[in-house]
């Protein structure tokens, strides 16, 4: 029914920029620009596979109010399918307050009692995960309610129904190590973390010391992003070192994660050879990050495709 499943959270964010550090300390603080755009994790992936070209469907969970209401519009305008969604009464759709400061850095402002958080293996309906043949849990670490026994059965489940199966990531909330979190990513055939994340759980600084650490624990293929400098990709086949596109205009990094994965998931599920992929997700990272807002950059698969092959 689908080409790919995203499962993750679906957000607000309040983007205010630029915003000083300094300002934060009076009664008013000035911006240029202060706009609602959607996000999370899942949101953006799923908004920009969709504006690819790619039918997508959305696992997630909002609240019953304005909030959720909003972005049930917006999936609804941008072609993406939310049929497996769950909406509870009683909880708050996540909103952040996104502060991006002249340097395109971010803080954030969130709802801990809020949706982001909220997700959990029980409201996963394990029919929905053979819809697609790719499968991509948008975030690790993001909702303590997803336990990493819940992630591998959730994992188990996928691969039980032949899903390519990838999975992102955030940084670790508690301390995890790759021996925590092997009984899930084990299960893996992508995994997309960023540098510092994967650093982070892995105690490690070189690269390809830290894919060789990831690879070891069963993931098949890693791709560690590296801001700036492009990606880093390993599996036991290839090693490959990406640059990034090299004419971008960074204005609020809101996001870039998050469209790289989208990218990289577009070009897998086009079976593009590993160093495409790789290409490809830099193409589609570098418009993400020249407006503010996590999806708003991206507008178009040609958009992407003349930097790809700018960078090709």
């Amino acid at each position: 029914m689908y080409d790919i499943t995203i499962i993750g959270a679906a957000i607000l964010d309040v983007m205010a920029h630029p915003i000083s550090k300094n300002e934060l300390l009076g009664r008013s603080c000035p911006a240029d620009r202060v706009t609602l755009t959607p996000g999370g994790d899942a949101c953006n992936e799923a908004t920009t596979l969709a504006r690819l070209g790619k039918r997508v469907n959305l696992i997630t969970k909002l609240g019953n109010d304005l909030s959720g209401q909003i972005l049930l519009n917006y999936f609804r305008e941008n072609g993406v399918s939310t049929e497996d969604t769950v909406i509870e009464s009683d909880l708050d759709t996540g909103i952040n307050i996104v502060l991006v400061d002249d340097e395109a850095e971010r803080s954030f402002v969130t709802n801990r009692n809020g949706s982001l958080r909220k997700l959990s293996l029980s409201d996963i309906n394990k029919k929905a995960l053979g819809k697609a043949p790719i499968l991509s849990f948008a975030s690790i670490f993001v909702s303590p309610c997803f336990t990493i026994p819940d992630m591998a059965s959730l994992f188990r489940s996928a691969r039980e129904q032949d899903c390519i199966l990838c999975a992102d990531m955030t940084r670790c909330k508690n301390g995890e190590q790759l021996p925590d979190i092997q009984e899930a990513i084990q299960y893996l055939d992508y995994l997309f973390p960023n540098y510092q994340e994967a650093k982070a759980v892995s105690g490690l600084t070189d690269p390809d010391e830290i894919a060789d650490a990831f690879l070891d624990c069963g993931v098949s293929c890693m791709v560690i992003k590296m801001g700036s400098k492009g990606c880093f990709i390993k599996s036991k086949d290839e090693r490959l070192s990406i640059p990034a596109y090299p004419h971008t205009n960074c204005v609020d990094t809101t996001g870039a994660g998050d469209n790289f994965a989208a990218g990289f998931l577009y070009a897998l599920s086009e079976h593009m050879d590993l160093a495409d992929c790789g290409r490809f997700a830099n193409a589609t990272a570098s418009l993400a990050v020249e407006s503010l807002g996590a999806c708003t950059g991206v507008r178009s698969l040609s958009q992407v495709m003349e930097r790809f092959r700018e960078s090709s």
